[in-house]
């Protein structure tokens, strides 16, 4: 999960410094309210939902922005988007998985594939490239949540199936189905996690050099420049000395 990891160090660090945060607001938003609309608009009764919340505040989503979103739902306003999973190559033939949320399937698959074909990669069909990935739960801690042994042992209790400590914090990982549980569970013994979601985690890694870690990140730029894209996954494995470059 090595080059999981690292993807994840880099969409933090970008985020952070990212010009464009309306943009990522708006996707967290898109989120917010599909996942209202789908269930209770009560995040205690919507594990989606609450899901989503937890990762809006994580990125320093406003309070009014969340509400406003979830009022929405409520009334019924906004457009009704369908989920949609993209599969795809991209530069050394790293796979790629790309999430989005559309009103339009058309218009999105049209932007979605030229992207992949002006940046190096080729967009397959769907599950070309989703046996390299296993869907998980990830649950994320801060450092101070406790050390190693602690968190291990309270993962393990919560049914968690794997767990990746580092000065930067604590990854837990769980099956898809069972994120819900496991989150809650977990709240007794460590508190509230800092995010709460379902990943795709590579089985199957493919080794990138400089030059095709930078031609990848323009792939990744470009395709979450789409208001349609929610997320990205891929399944890169770099060299620390790679990714200190980058």
């Amino acid at each position: 999960m090595a080059g999981h990891s690292k993807w994840a160090n880099i969409q933090h660090r970008k985020g952070r410094q990212d010009k464009l945060r309306s943009k990522l607001f708006s996707k967290l938003a898109k989120e917010i309210t599909v996942a209202a609309k789908m269930g209770d608009p009560d995040p205690d009764n919507n594990p989606r939902l609450r899901m989503a919340v937890k990762e809006a505040k994580s990125q320093s989503v406003p309070k009014d922005v969340i509400d406003r979103a979830i009022k929405k739902s409520v009334a019924g306003e906004g457009d009704d988007y369908e989920e949609i999973r993209y599969e795809g190559y991209g530069p050394n033939g790293v796979a790629v998985i790309v999430e989005a949320m559309t009103d339009n399937r058309n218009r999105t698959a049209s932007t979605v594939r030229s992207t992949f074909t002006k940046n190096g990669g080729n967009l397959g069909e769907t599950g070309s490239v989703g046996f390299m990935f296993d869907r998980k739960g990830e649950i994320v801690y801060a450092a101070d949540a406790g050390d190693a042994d602690t968190v291990m042992m309270a993962a393990i209790e919560a049914g968690a199936d794997d767990v990746e400590s580092s000065d930067e914090g604590h990854v837990i990982y769980c099956g898809d189905t069972d994120l819900n549980a496991v989150s809650t569970a977990l709240e007794v013994d460590l508190g509230e996690s800092v995010t709460a979601k379902l990943v795709w985690v590579p089985n199957i890694s493919t080794e990138m050099d400089l030059e095709g870690m930078e031609k990848l990140m323009k792939l990744i730029d470009a395709l979450e420049d789409d208001d349609d894209v929610q997320r990205i996954t891929t399944n890169f494995e770099a060299s620390d000395e790679v990714m200190e470059q980058l």
